[in-house]
């Protein structure tokens, strides 16, 4: 195998990973989803700041760069 059928390949297999990484973070996002309680009208100062923190977490979870 020469260096440049080499570098292909790998580049093929990185590209297949990040595919799978990227599938993999959409589903595990989805069932945190479920497990977490849909957000509603917050009744009080302590709803409100949960709601807000698991708003911001999941804003920087889908931000992060593979």
């Amino acid at each position: 195998m020469d260096l440049h059928s080499a570098q292909a390949t790998n580049e093929f297999f990185r590209e297949d990973i990040s595919e799978y990484v990227a599938q993999l973070q959409l589903h595990m996002a989805l069932q945190a989803r479920n497990l977490v309680p849909t957000l509603t009208k917050a009744k009080d100062s302590r709803e409100q700041l949960l709601q807000q923190t698991q708003a911001n977490i999941e804003k920087l979870v889908s931000r992060q760069v593979i």
